[in-house]
Order: structure tokens, then C-alpha cells, then sequence
């Protein structure tokens, strides 16, 4: 019996280990060396600026469209797979369907940064003004796939998996 006990509670904590949020602020912003993937499209990097540094990647396009796979290449060019890091979009709803993802189905140590640019915006943050030359990642869907009827089952952490296989 304890060791079933002690089993779950490690597979609990496993679980839980691999998606940290924590609401985004300047502070955290400008002082924590952490890699930050910012995953809004590029007319929001154009719209509101990004984060200095930030690495930009786009997940879903302006469609609500996305393609996976490219999405992680880019990804694994820029971070290690146990390396820790932010992600970041306008509000936190899509960094929570994305964390959940990469946290629990594909076992990325990912913080979600909840309340996103809005919200580090509306704390005076001075963005940096987005420059597509700039060496930065933008996704381009080669397999484009719907979101509606996954984004449901995604926002439940406890389906994740269902929702991607």
C-alpha cells in the first residue's frame, strides 16, 4: 500500500513539476534570465511590441490555425528540452493551452506567464518595437489544422492527451 501511495505522489509531482504559473510582471520581465517564447502572430508583435529579447514564435495564426510540429522545431532551436522557460501571448488564454500542452504531453518545463502583454503593458512596461528582420521564428503552416473542437478538451488539463492523439 505505501507503495503504491508513494508512487502516485511521485507521478503527482512529476506532473505538476513541468507547468509553473506565475502572473508576468516587469520585475520578472527584466530581471530573471530565463528564455521567453512569445507566441502571439506577428501582427500583434506589430501592434503592441514585444518583450526585450524575447524569442518570437508564432503558434497559432491570425485563422486560429496551427501546425505542431513546425512550432517544436523552432522551439528546440532555441531552448533544450530540460531547460526551463517562459512563454508569453496577449492575455494568457492561448500560453494556458499551450503550457498544458507542452508541459503535460510533451514534458517541457514551461512557465506560463498569466496575464500576458496586456497586463505587463498596463504596468508600464516599455516594449521593444517588433522588427521582422530581426532574427526571430515565425510560423509558417505547412499543415494547417483546426483549433475549434480542440480547445475545449485542451483548457481541461486532465484530456490533453486525448485531445492530441
Amino acid at each position: 500500500m505505501k507503495k503504491i501511495l508513494f508512487g502516485l505522489l511521485y507521478l503527482g509531482t512529476m506532473l505538476m513539476a513541468e507547468i509553473t504559473n506565475i502572473p508576468v510582471t516587469i520585475e520578472f520581465v527584466e530581471s530573471n534570465k530565463m528564455k521567453i517564447i512569445d507566441i502571439r502572430t506577428q501582427s500583434e508583435w506589430k501592434d503592441l511590441g514585444i518583450i526585450k529579447d524575447a524569442h518570437c514564435i508564432t503558434f497559432f495564426n491570425e485563422k486560429s490555425k496551427y501546425d505542431i510540429d513546425s512550432f517544436l522545431e523552432k522551439l528546440n532551436r532555441i531552448i533544450e528540452k530540460n531547460e526551463k522557460f517562459a512563454i508569453i501571448s496577449n492575455s494568457s488564454s492561448r500560453t494556458k493551452l499551450i503550457s498544458n500542452l507542452l508541459g503535460h504531453k510533451l514534458d517541457y518545463d514551461v512557465v506560463n506567464l498569466i496575464g500576458g502583454m496586456e497586463k505587463l503593458i498596463e504596468e508600464g512596461y516599455e516594449v521593444q518595437k517588433y522588427d521582422p528582420d530581426k532574427k526571430t521564428l515565425s510560423l509558417k503552416l505547412e499543415k494547417p489544422q483546426e483549433i475549434e473542437n480542440e480547445i475545449i478538451v485542451l483548457n481541461n488539463e486532465n484530456n490533453v492527451t486525448k485531445a492530441l492523439e
